[in-house]
């Protein structure tokens, strides 16, 4: 029983590496805009037909989710992911990697609300928590791998889009297990959320304030993706395959701020643990203004990871407590958040290319972190 347990498991879990390809949008941004000449704003669209699609896409596949089962829903995000990662194979312009990006963000969509209630198909109990803790661990192995594999196809052969057929290749691994794989489903009797069910919560003024708090948290984080590797770039005159390590840090530190969040937030409030993420933020923004070192730059890009590493799971749960009975309708607003790795990189490329420096991006992102300070106030004192 515990062997087919695990069995049903590894296929999940593998697929929580997939969810992580959504993060390679900073790599493959940085270099899309050399190779092409493009202008901040411009290539900053790119991230932003990715993260758009969660606005658009998160309830329906709520819905779609309840026809056709949690299973078949995460393996035709797997299916759609892996079309992402071959169509740049087809041809290499502007266009056709806008329909990749979109691709990616309409998979991840799919995947992002599929997947966690798959795995309460597998396990329950005091076992849920730690698998899916597992599982954005195993997420963020694909975050820093990318800009890894793409340096050195880089390097290696003079081609970084070499990441894409090795993803792609990985993709069909979960996808081909999954579908072979047979995993019991509750089937919900609740009724599927709705476009209208989930903007009346907009009534609720906790509700908005928390909702704009997961689209900063999502700006800083898809900000800093793409942001770091130019600061390098611009101040220290490197290439965009030694910049590119920027991610790695930010996500190494990300990833190692989710597991000390754990048990730091079985120690202290909520509230206090949330105002000392920002205060890291706060001090890594800062530091970012005037770094002009490698090492300073990778102290303050390590604090935004650690810092913005658990806001996400805080205005969560935050919101699910407001509620109880609405718990669908706020679970999907809160996922359209996501939609902020759309919006927030475009006013980036705007300051960035309007001060002409890096500059212009970190003031957006430093006005996102100020977001959460002010929302800091209404966070509850809850474990």
């Amino acid at each position: 029983m515990k062997n087919t347990k695990i069995l049903r498991l590894i296929p999940a879990l593998f697929a929580f590496f997939i969810m992580g390809y959504v993060d390679l949008v900073g790599i493959a941004t940085n270099n899309i805009k050399i190779d092409f000449g493009l202008s901040d704003t411009v290539s900053n669209l790119l991230p932003s037909m990715v993260f758009f699609w969660f606005l658009i896409l998160s309830v329906p596949t709520g819905m779609l989710m309840n026809k056709i089962g949690r299973r078949k829903t995460v393996i035709l995000s797997l299916v759609v992911t892996f079309l992402s990662m071959i169509t740049p194979l087809i041809g290499y312009n502007f266009t056709v990697m806008l329909i990749a990006f979109a691709l990616l963000g309409i998979g991840n969509t799919l995947m992002q609300v599929s997947l966690n209630p798959l795995v309460t198909n597998i396990v329950n109990g005091k076992q849920l928590a730690s698998t899916l803790t597992f599982g954005q661990f195993v997420k963020a192995i694909a975050s820093f791998l990318a800009p890894v594999i793409a340096g050195w196809a880089s390097v290696k052969f003079g081609n970084w889009r070499l990441l894409y057929p090795i993803f792609a290749a990985i993709s069909m691994i979960p996808m081909i297990w999954l579908y072979l794989t047979d995993i019991d489903e509750n089937l919900s009797e609740n009724k599927p959320s709705s476009f209208k069910d989930c903007f009346a919560l907009f009534a609720n003024k906790s509700i908005v304030f928390l909702f704009v708090g997961i689209l900063v948290h999502v700006g800083i984080d898809v900000g800093t993706n793409l942001t770091a590797p130019k600061i390098l770039i611009e101040r220290l005159g490197i290439t965009l395959d030694e910049a590119g390590y920027a991610i790695v840090v930010y996500f190494i530190f990300r990833t190692i701020g989710c597991f000390s969040g754990t048990f730091l937030l079985s120690i202290i409030s909520s509230r206090k643990f949330f105002i000392l993420s920002i205060l890291l933020m706060l001090v890594g923004i800062a530091g970012l203004f005037f770094a002009d070192t490698t090492m300073l730059i990778y102290l303050c890009i390590a604090l935004l990871g650690i810092g913005n590493s658990n806001i996400f799971p805080m205005i969560f749960s935050q919101a699910m407590q407001l509620i109880p009975n609405r718990n669908n309708e706020i679970s999907g607003l809160m996922i359209m958040g996501i939609a902020g790795g759309a919006i927030f990189p475009i006013f980036m490329g705007i300051a960035s290319d309007a001060l002409q420096s890096q500059s212009g991006a970190l003031m957006v992102i430093a006005v996102c972190i100020g977001y959460l300070a002010f929302i800091s106030s209404k966070m509850k004192h809850s474990n």
